[in-house]
């Protein structure tokens, strides 16, 4: 008893596509085709997006210890798939071209950084410029593919409606033509068109569902970089930026 209200909709839908005319069934097989790259984009998605918030939290974490914001880079450690990871790469190659002209890690490293002048305010510009275009970047690899669920949640509904439409088009079409204006005559094609409406709405609303977690998930991601990134460029600045003299200032 408890099974029965869906094993009577399984049988109406096995009952409709039966009935469905071949434009019917072509429309179903599309928004199969949309229903399963949807799902793979979801599931990719959310599992990539759990693997990158694993990784900046481990690599905000170690940051955070210690306050140095070469010492991450100067150790060569990698934190793939973080976005808070790139953007602290980015800035970091960058201020090291600016300050020793190469981004070549070796065993004099440390040495060289500090016996290195330190950057102008000028050079310190490039550095978030590198960090901003790292920003950039990371936000559009996390928004990538994002636009099969926008398309999967717009058009498979009207995808559904044009079958639906041309299902009953053709079903009173063929009534027209046999002169038998009856229910049993128009029910089969009235059920065969109104399936591509319910496959659509099954395709679309997971898709919906799918498509606002994941940009809540997405914008929170984003922001934390631009925040990360704001904080590193203030670390940076803070200790290797050179903003002149007490004497220079003193003179103006």
């Amino acid at each position: 008893m408890v099974f029965a209200p869906a094993f009577l909709l399984a049988t109406g839908l096995v009952y409709a596509f039966l009935e469905s005319t071949i434009e019917g069934k072509l429309v179903l097989l599309a928004l199969f085709l949309g229903s399963i790259f949807s799902w793979s984009v979801m599931v990719t998605k959310i599992r990539y997006l759990n693997f990158a918030r694993r990784q900046s939290g481990r690599f905000s974490a170690l940051f955070r210890q210690d306050r140095t914001p070469l010492r991450i880079y100067e150790q060569g450690l990698r934190f793939e798939g973080s976005p808070l990871y790139e953007i602290y790469k980015a800035g970091c190659g960058e201020l090291c071209f600016q300050m020793l002209g190469s981004m070549e890690l070796d065993e004099t490293f440390r040495a060289r950084v500090e016996s290195a002048d330190k950057i102008t305010p000028a050079q310190m510009r490039a550095v978030t410029v590198a960090m901003e275009r790292a920003v950039g970047e990371s936000g559009l690899k996390l928004e990538s593919q994002m636009i099969i669920l926008s398309t999967a949640v717009s058009g498979a509904p009207f995808l559904g409606l044009l079958g639906t439409v041309w299902g009953v088009m053709d079903a009173f079409g063929g009534i027209a033509q046999s002169g038998s204006a009856n229910l049993a005559a128009m029910a089969p094609g009235v059920a065969g068109a109104l399936i591509t409406t319910v496959v659509g709405l099954l395709v679309a609303i997971p898709a919906m569902f799918g498509y606002n977690f994941l940009v809540t998930s997405l914008r929170s991601l984003i922001i934390e970089a631009e925040n990360f990134a704001a904080e590193l460029s203030s670390e940076i600045e803070h200790r290797y930026v050179e903003h002149g003299s007490r004497e220079a200032r003193k003179s103006f």
